[in-house]
Order: C-alpha cells, then structure tokens, then sequence
C-alpha cells in the first residue's frame, strides 16, 4: 500500500482550498504509482477540514478497482483515462476554480496574451469539445477524460499541462501531485487576468517569438529561469 504516496496526495488536496480553487467538496487530486500500478484519489464527498491521509482511496489503474480506502471521486474515471494516455502523467488535479470555469462554460479556449502565461504553457489552453449524448449517457467520467486526451500528443501533453472540460471545469497535471496543484493555480490565475485583458482590449495578443523564448528559458535543457 503506497502510504509516502497517500500523505502526498492528501497535503496536494488540502492545498485546494488553501490556495482558494475549490468550494465545498468541489475538487480532487490525485497520483500516480507507476511501478505498483496503483493510483491514489481523494474520497468521493469528504469536506476538506476532515481530510486525512485515511481518506485517500487506492484504485489499480487498470481496471479502476478500488484496492483500500473510501469511495473513489466521482471524477475517478476522467484521471485514469488521462494516465492511461499518457504514462508520463505523475499528477492530476481537477477543481471547478471561479475564472478557469468561466471560460470552460464559455467553451473557450484561453489565448496567450502575456508571459505569466508563457512561462507554463506553450500555447493556448485547450477547451475540450462537449459530448454527445451517447458519451454523457454511458461511461460520462471516462469519455470526459478522452475528450480531453484527444487534445494532446505524448510531445505537447506536458507543454500545455491543462486543459478546460467544455460546461464542466479545468483539469491540469504535471508530473507529481505537487506540480499538477501548481498548474492548478497558475491556470486560474491566466484565466482571471486573460478576462479582463480582453475586456479591457479585446485585440491583445502575445508575440510568438516572446511566447517561445519565456516557455523556453523555463523548460529545456538550456532553461536559465526559475530553476
């Protein structure tokens, strides 16, 4: 039983509201054991004050079986498909934050309009195409996680580690827990300033060439910022 992994993905929850991206249970993160093939989530509709390692639910990536703990997320299912896709996935986090479910509402995608945006994204952030009605009648969470799987290729799954899931809210991963809550954050605050931007000039954009050097000088072998 991965216990390091389920305290981990406890603190990573408890980040949520501390941060201000969740409202009542609105929220999940999870992890991923790659080498066990076991992933840990929060359990479904537990408030955050009474959260405890003991509350995280261990689930075998491969068939969703629940191994030990409480009742998984609801959200389970849309976690899986995206570390199914793409193994080098370690973290995902999903919240229903204010201003980054404004535009998956919108069905919009964010553009890149400044380089706080630049520094983790290498391009806008996605909107995910809504379902069908065969989709949302059978198997909703997992075809959610497809959907937004369809966006990416194993190359860009980690330059742009969001995406919006259209009417629903954001999902973004990293490679750990920690770095998905990171993310997590930062989308919220490029979908908060991105609105108002455009509000206030609805033309803004963000040079290519500014766009590449700061995603650059960030990520890479060559990256000189933040490290």
């Amino acid at each position: 039983m991965p216990q390091t992994l389920r305290r981990e993905v406890c603190e990573a929850n408890l980040r949520l509201p501390a941060l201000g991206l969740v409202t009542l249970t609105w929220g999940n993160v999870s992890a991923l054991d790659a080498k066990k093939g076991l992933v840990v989530i929060k359990g479904s509709g537990i408030p955050y004050a009474d959260l405890t390692p003991d509350h995280m639910s261990v689930v075998d990536l491969a068939d969703g079986r629940c191994v030990t703990g409480p009742k998984p997320s609801s959200d389970l299912a849309t976690h899986l498909a995206l570390y199914r896709r793409f193994p080098v996935i370690g973290g995902v986090v999903h919240t229903h934050s204010r201003w980054a479910t404004v535009w998956a509402q919108a069905g919009r995608d964010i553009p890149v309009l400044g380089t706080t945006h630049a520094d983790y994204f290498r391009g806008p952030v996605p909107c995910a195409r809504p379902l069908t009605p065969e989709e949302t009648t059978a198997g909703y969470e997992e075809a959610t996680g497809h959907a937004l799987a369809e966006l990416f290729t194993d190359e860009s799954i980690l330059q742009l580690p969001a995406a919006l899931a259209a009417g629903h809210g954001p999902f973004a991963w990293g490679r750990n827990a920690a770095e998905a809550v990171e993310h997590s954050l930062v989308l919220e605050e490029i979908a908060m300033t991105a609105w108002h931007t455009l509000a206030l000039e609805p033309q803004a954009k963000l040079s290519q060439h500014v766009l590449d050097k700061h995603f650059s000088r960030k990520h890479g072998k060559n990256a000189y910022y933040g490290q």
